[in-house]
């Protein structure tokens, strides 16, 4: 024992004494019992009242800064100072003027980082497009709420939503904002939470209302016809994939792509960029272009300045004569942020629970909360009725004997027994006798006496008709539909950004002059494509294929020509010649599918050589149409990997003719039929997804086979096939028209 003690004694050094002479205690904690006892409670603190916005589409801060304006007067009244909007805000948002301020200027109409911004503001807020652009201290600058935000009170005081003590129970705010149109889809808004971030991208005011509108009619509803693509207040060009915004819809996560809009001045040489993404700034844009020309690998730029002004976004490019303005933006596109991705999160607080949510599910949530908000807003309206028919009941059953009512009062002695002795003597309660009491001797009329029981009439007539909309779905969902309608008439929004349906990915543009020769191509059946030179080819032995694949189309062409590569998934690739390497006819040659980045699953139909894109094509589809369409609608200005939406879904695409002049045309059934027309019967169209025309008339367990220019088919009886007029059957082939060998799924196309 006594060792013990001296050891313990000697452990005890002045280095681990406080300045009390005592030991420090140390207390072993669990690192996991850490973690929940003091991070976790912070954690949840950040998700569920800080970082991620709710069904409203508002987070804490934006909800108490916007209702302390409304409760200030800032709705109706003037402007005030924004220095006395944050002192006031204090009240509910604790976190200190400068967080409250930077709210305030992010909901501004001057700073243009909302689609419908909620503060009318007066002075400078800065710009969301600028990062260099500050704005001035609250004590120089105005505000007040915007018209729109009538809104987002209505009915707040009807009990709509609930209200909550604010942090030091001094006052009550609202828990939600019962918002008549879906700001969460509306507005833009972003937060970085703990373990998780939302990032919502805003939509077009008027189309997500009309989508709302459509989606209570028909829950079925397709929402891409009503809401094709986000919106964005800095404007910009969005490059729709349908795929890729199918999948951001569904899902809640995936990227937007946007572009800046340009024009050129011919005279001054001067690109002038007056839109850019919203997911950028000037600043940086500058910056990036600053440092290619520094690199050298922007030679043809002279000069780059920022010309923004009172009227907007402007940044000039000078550039150098004889420079294609299309190609060098294709490349600042490429090498720059004028092109840059939204990355959406669509994370939103559901019942104090973070969720990524799809659009759809976003807007039947909204849907749902905004039938609680109307039918709390109804009962509401039918209590105060209710009570207000309470106490005519109640004086109605005075009126009836008033002479008696003045009796009992004039008899009695204490003030305080009036009531008393009233709901004694004709059998009412108190709250009917007080309101009794109160009548002064001048209502004690006739006139007064029937204006009230005509007020009765109507309130139970009111009563009967809340209590039927509170009970039927189908009222409430036409009150919001109503007030939907309201709000695209009286706050119209058109659309900021452009759409354009694009590509995927654009090509690398080309450093080097490619060099051009003479060559054979040839593409096999199962979408093995080869480049050979003619010296190789006639050195060359057998061509090889794989099993159970064989010769499909060959050309003869040169290096440098486009090529159009058609699969079954409505997409065309572009591509060169010159991408391929030189093979020979004993190798089997790249696979498509993997060189061009096919998606699972897709197939090549067919090879075209659109040459200068002056020609046609001819589109013959399963179900015996076939569309016309000018080549130039493959065209594009930047060199682009991959055309979605290349040709109609409707039906399976059989044969792709190239037509360079009028001329003949055979078409063949699984029935065993051909018909036989000229191509000037056929209107081009001018839009990819046209379905086409009818040209082949079919029994129903029939479909088109193949088509064929005639000159490239062994028919000899041509009378006998030939048409005048389509659509028509067309006749049975007979053996001599049928030919020694058997036509492919795809003719061959016309060599160039």
């Amino acid at each position: 024992m006594a060792k013990r003690k001296k050891t313990e004694a000697a452990a005890v050094t002045p280095e681990s004494q406080n300045v009390f002479g005592l030991r420090p205690m140390v207390v072993e904690q669990p690192v996991t019992e850490t973690l929940e006892e003091n991070y976790m409670p912070y954690a949840m603190s950040v998700i569920i009242s800080r970082a991620i916005p709710e069904i409203d589409g508002f987070k804490p801060s934006h909800r108490k800064l916007l209702y302390m304006m409304y409760k200030m007067g800032l709705l109706t009244g003037g402007r005030t100072k924004s220095a006395n909007i944050v002192g006031q805000t204090m009240r509910l948002n604790p976190h200190g003027d400068a967080a409250i301020y930077d709210t305030m200027v992010r909901l501004s109409r001057s700073h243009e980082a909302l689609l419908t911004p909620f503060v009318d503001s007066k002075g400078n807020f800065g710009k969301v497009y600028s990062r260099d652009m500050a704005y001035a201290a609250p004590r120089y600058t105005e505000a007040k709420l915007s018209p729109i935000c009538a809104e987002l009170f209505r009915d707040i005081d009807k009990d709509a939503v609930d209200m909550v003590d604010n942090y030091d129970g001094t006052m009550k705010e609202p828990s939600l904002l019962p918002t008549t149109f879906p700001n969460v889809l509306v507005s833009a808004n972003m937060g970085i939470a703990v373990g998780m971030a939302s990032n919502i991208c805003g939509f077009n005011l008027h189309e997500v209302c009309e989508t709302a509108i459509a989606l209570i009619r028909d829950p079925d509803h397709h929402i891409m016809t009503t809401l094709p693509a986000p919106d964005f207040p800095t404007g910009g060009e969005i490059l729709v994939d349908g795929v890729e915004m199918e999948t951001l819809y569904r899902t809640g996560r995936g990227g937007v792509r946007v572009r800046a809009r340009w024009r050129f001045d011919e005279k001054e040489r001067v690109i002038e960029i007056y839109e850019i993404p919203y997911s950028t700034t000037a600043e940086a844009i500058i910056d990036k272009v600053a440092e290619l020309v520094k690199a050298g690998k922007l030679r043809e730029i002279s000069d780059m300045r920022d010309e923004t002004d009172k009227n907007g976004l402007k940044l000039a490019i000078d550039v150098k004569r004889d420079t294609d303005p299309e190609k060098l933006m294709a490349r600042l596109f490429r090498m720059t942020p004028l092109q840059d991705t939204f990355s959406c999160n669509f994370n939103i607080l559901l019942a104090g629970t973070p969720k990524v949510c799809g659009v759809g599910e976003i807007l039947d949530e909204w849907i749902a909360w905004r039938l609680q908000c109307v039918r709390r807003r109804v009962y509401f309206d039918l209590g105060k009725k209710k009570e207000k028919l309470h106490l005519l009941n109640g004086l109605k059953k005075i009126l009836l004997d008033i002479d008696r009512a003045i009796a009992i009062i004039r008899q009695t002695e204490r003030e305080s027994d009036v009531v008393p002795n009233l709901m004694i003597g004709f059998g009412i309660d108190q709250i009917q006798a007080e309101f009794v009491a109160e009548i002064r001797l001048r209502n004690i009329n006739r006139e007064y006496i029937l204006k009230r029981v005509e007020e009765t009439e109507q309130l139970e007539k009111d009563i009967a008709d809340l209590e039927d909309t509170v009970k039927s779905r189908r009222r409430l969902q036409n009150i919001i539909v109503e007030e939907l309608r309201a709000v695209m008439k009286k706050y119209p929004a058109p659309r900021r950004s452009t759409i354009s349906y694009a590509a995927d990915e654009e090509m690398e543009p080309e450093e080097e002059t490619v060099e051009d020769y003479p060559v054979h191509l040839f593409l096999s059946r199962g979408g093995y494509f080869k480049k050979i030179t003619p010296l190789s080819l006639r050195m060359g032995g057998e061509q090889k294929y794989k099993e159970e694949d064989g010769p499909f189309q060959s050309f003869e062409t040169s290096n440098s020509r486009e090529l159009l590569i058609f699969t079954d998934r409505q997409q065309v690739y572009k591509t060169r010649a010159a991408d391929f390497p030189d093979t020979k006819a004993s190798q089997l040659g790249a696979y498509l599918p993997t060189v061009l980045g096919m998606d699972e699953g897709e197939n090549v139909l067919c090879l075209v050589l659109p040459g200068d894109y002056s020609g046609e094509l001819l589109l013959f589809f399963e179900n015996g149409k076939c569309a016309r369409l000018p080549m130039s609608v493959y065209a594009t200005k930047t060199n682009r990997r991959r055309l979605t939406g290349a040709y109609s879904d409707k039906s399976p695409l059989r044969t792709v003719l190239p037509l360079t002049e009028e001329q003949p045309v055979a078409v063949y059934s699984t029935e065993g039929r051909a018909l036989v027309f000229h191509s000037s019967l056929l209107a081009p169209k001018t839009s990819r997804s046209t379905q086409g025309v009818g040209v082949l008339t079919l029994k129903p367990k029939y479909r088109l086979d193949h088509a064929a220019l005639l000159q490239d088919t062994p028919i000899q009886n041509l009378s006998r096939y030939r048409v005048r007029s389509l659509p028509a059957a067309g006749a049975l082939l007979r053996e001599e028209d049928r030919g020694e060998k058997q036509l492919s799924l795809l003719d061959e196309t016309s060599k160039e």
